[in-house]
């Protein structure tokens, strides 16, 4: 990267706040954008409904002071660099339950009168001159910085979810998504089934998938770890998963099947359950599945050397078709066999690599396939493609694409 680039701030505004209890796509992104950039990670404002519901909430008891005063406040991100300034805007209306109409226009505009003010807040305090508008998936509010109150090099989306699969993102949310990405200078989605429903919008929507961060999950090949406290009474192999237990991604069933004929197996899923879908079908009467709960993204490599095949057991539905999964790249680290549903054109662009079930039955016989294969050339194989897949090389790609819609328009003030 050039020295001209570096003196380009980041103001990035995010539906993940810096604070969750897992990593996410912004903070991976700011991660690597910090090695070489200023950036400005500005969290999801707290809904007065928020404040009031979840009052006992660390996050919020720590923040109350400046929500009651209606502020912003400016945050440290732990082990992120001085460059990268966090800030929390103050509180917003909860408007998502109104219908369309005037009344819900006006409320909305206020939210976005909020975020607005914030930034120039920003702007101001830190004298960015120079600066690209990047939106992670929230077109609620501030979706892109109007032109000419803010002079933004670009306002770029980012979308890596289909909204429109979703009750509570559907009402609103999804019908703002497509105004965002109409008006930003360029989007950016996470797979080719986004691109194709979104890519209609916006000429210059580009494919950006999901990655790795190579620093964390090279660790389950390069050190040797001691088993998790959870798994060291297992005696049998082990199936893993990591990752959100959400209902409308994950196959209950099929995960209950997956116990139920590998019976000389332990499933282990690590991950928060994030609603009682679970309990539903039975996986918590399964005597050999194990419930870790939530865990830091940097404990994960000492799970994965320690499971003999790792699963990504999701529903084929509409919502899934639109995901590349940040696990798959974390799996193929490990060098471990990875078995998937198939659930999405981006997830067979690794079939070299991985096992694809087309229905349960399939699924089951590739468990025991996958224990079987010790094959040291497709656990080099499988650590190769993940190499190729860091969040350096995004954002790498992420410049590329900033640097061609730039010379395209000649509106370049640096050369990237």
């Amino acid at each position: 990267m050039s020295t001209s680039t570096q003196q380009i701030d980041l103001i990035y505004f995010t539906l993940f706040p810096w604070d969750n209890p897992y990593s996410s796509v912004s903070l991976s992104f700011t991660r690597e954008f910090a090695k070489h950039n200023r950036v400005f990670y500005i969290n999801p404002p707290f809904t007065l409904k928020d404040i009031v519901k979840n009052k006992g909430d660390e996050r919020i008891k720590s923040r109350f002071k400046d929500q009651l005063l209606h502020r912003m406040r400016y945050e440290s991100i732990p082990n992120l660099p001085d460059n990268v300034i966090a800030v929390h805007p103050p509180s917003i209306l909860p408007i998502n339950w109104l219908p369309k109409g005037n009344t819900y226009n006006r409320l909305h505009q206020w939210d976005n009168e909020v975020i607005y003010k914030t930034i120039e807040k920003v702007i101001k305090d830190y004298n960015i001159q120079n600066y690209i508008y990047l939106n992670c998936f929230n077109p609620f509010v501030g979706g892109t910085l109007p032109r000419p109150r803010f002079s933004p090099l670009l306002n770029i989306y980012q979308c890596i979810d289909d909204m429109m699969q979703e009750a509570y993102t559907a009402k609103h949310w999804a019908g703002l998504e497509e105004r965002v990405i109409e008006t930003a200078d360029i989007a950016v989605v996470t797979s080719r089934q986004l691109h194709k429903l979104k890519s209609p919008l916006n000429p210059n929507t580009h494919i950006l998938h999901n990655a790795v961060d190579d620093t964390i999950f090279k660790k389950a090949l390069a050190i040797k770890y001691e088993r998790p406290t959870e798994l060291q009474d297992i005696q049998t192999p082990i199936i893993g998963f990591t990752g959100n237990m959400d209902g409308s991604r994950i196959d209950y069933p099929l995960l209950k099947s997956i116990a139920e004929k590998h019976p000389d197996k332990t499933l282990v899923l690590v991950g928060p359950t994030n609603s009682d879908d679970y309990l539903k079908v039975g996986l918590d009467q399964q005597p050999n599945i194990i419930f870790t709960g939530s865990k830091n993204i940097n404990d994960l490599p000492q799970y994965l050397q320690h499971f003999d095949v790792l699963i990504i057991p999701f529903l084929c539905n509409e919502l899934t078709a639109s995901i590349y999964p940040l696990k798959i790249n974390e799996y193929l680290f490990s060098g471990k066999p990875v078995i998937a549903t198939n659930f999405s054109e981006d997830i067979r662009g690794f079939q070299e690599v991985i096992y694809i079930a087309n229905d349960h039955a399939h699924f089951h016989q590739l468990v025991d396939t996958a224990i079987t294969e010790h094959s040291e050339d497709r656990k080099v194989a499988r650590v190769e493609v993940a190499k190729t897949n860091t969040w350096t090389h995004r954002v790498k790609e992420f410049w590329t694409i900033v640097e061609q819609h730039l010379e395209k328009y000649e509106t370049a003030p640096y050369t990237i």
